[in-house]
């Protein structure tokens, strides 16, 4: 996998907050712990918009939804021997 670096400017405070967070956690620097944060939130803005697709409406996914889905999704998964891809 290919890496690319970008520049983030954060506030001291904040960014205090993150390594505290960070090694509570058990992640290995503040790098690991924003990657895996981005992704959560990227994971989330996906789902998000999949479940508006599959309702046809516009109703907001609450977080109760998107992690109620995510446990059913890997239940099913986990159960499945098919291959799974994630449907955009």
């Amino acid at each position: 996998m290919v890496t690319e670096m970008i520049t983030l400017k954060l506030e001291d405070k904040f960014l205090k907050e993150i390594d505290r967070i960070a090694k509570e956690n058990h992640y290995h620097n503040r790098t690991e712990f924003i990657r895996n944060a981005l992704r959560d939130q990227l994971e989330y803005a996906v789902m998000k918009k999949y479940f508006k697709a599959l309702r046809g409406d516009a109703k907001p996914t609450t977080k109760v939804e998107y992690e109620r889905a995510r446990t059913e999704a890997f239940y099913e998964l986990k159960n499945s021997k098919k291959p799974f891809r994630f449907p955009i």
